[in-house]
């Protein structure tokens, strides 16, 4: 089950209101080209977003009940000797998975006024503004770009990866199945970036981070447990190396002097 509701776009005049005007169009072009009715179609769009693009798990009378796609894989339909079925529906679900890496299929919804609770967020992005590739050319070609003073961003649905360049630094996110409609900026002294998707809004620190300036981020957590094992572990050291100088001092082969004189120096290391 998909989060933020998805599970409510049951009905597919519902679900096909959600969808935007170039989506909806698709949606009643692929139903006339491979023959299905656009309450099927719809139903496998659901199923093809469910699988991320790349894979559907679907149950259909039109599709001969329930059945699988993956991409550049089998395709299986409940008539399993019905092969120019299986045609139909590999092709379906290959149109409808190029239709979502190549642009956002549902509406984003509105920000939410400061009155219903928001933070007055505001779009403050310029679409397709700024020239030159400054994102990582691994990606490829964006949906869509924006830039505002110092913060610019690039949406790229195939490769599901948001890029975002604050200041000169650019960082990379894995938008997950998220389609992103919009990017905006949160009024206010955090300045927080939000995005919508067919989920609402949701915020870019909800995003896992892939990479930071072409590097992979660090877990700050993990450093930081590392250096505490590594500390405790030095500790531990000198003080048993303390203990081993007291031996040798009480069995009178170090003088008091020397003894004293170790122990100072290992106690500096802490």
């Amino acid at each position: 089950m998909m989060p933020g509701g998805f599970k409510q776009r049951g009905q597919p005049e519902i679900f096909m209101q959600q969808l935007t005007p170039q989506s909806r169009q698709a949606v009643e072009n692929m139903a006339q080209r491979h023959g299905f009715s656009v309450d099927a179609v719809l139903s496998m769009l659901q199923a093809v977003i469910n699988g991320n693009g790349t894979m559907a798990q679907f149950n259909h009378p039109e599709f001969g009940g329930s059945g699988q796609w993956m991409q550049g894989g089998m395709t299986m339909v409940g008539d399993m000797f019905n092969n120019a079925l299986k045609s139909r529906v590999d092709g379906l679900c290959t149109e409808l998975s190029g239709l979502l890496a190549s642009q956002p299929v549902f509406v984003p919804p509105p920000s939410p006024s400061p009155a219903q609770g928001g933070s007055g967020g505001a779009s403050l992005f310029v679409p397709n503004a700024g020239s030159g590739s400054w994102w990582p050319s691994e990606l490829g070609t964006p949906s869509s770009t924006g830039s505002q003073n110092d913060i610019r961003y690039a949406v790229f649905p195939a490769a599901r990866r948001l890029v975002i360049e604050i200041r000169g630094h650019i960082t990379v996110y894995d938008t997950m199945d998220h389609q992103i409609g919009g990017v905006s900026q949160q009024q206010g002294g955090g300045a927080s970036l939000t995005f919508t998707s067919q989920y609402g809004l949701v915020h870019l620190t909800d995003l896992p981070v892939v990479s930071v300036n072409g590097s992979a981020p660090v877990d700050e957590r993990r450093a930081t447990s590392s250096a505490t094992v590594t500390s405790t572990a030095d500790e531990v050291s000198i003080f048993t190396q303390i203990e081993k100088l007291a031996d040798l001092q009480h069995k009178g082969i170090l003088s008091e002097q020397e003894f004293a004189a170790k122990k100072a120096e290992l106690l500096q290391r802490l």
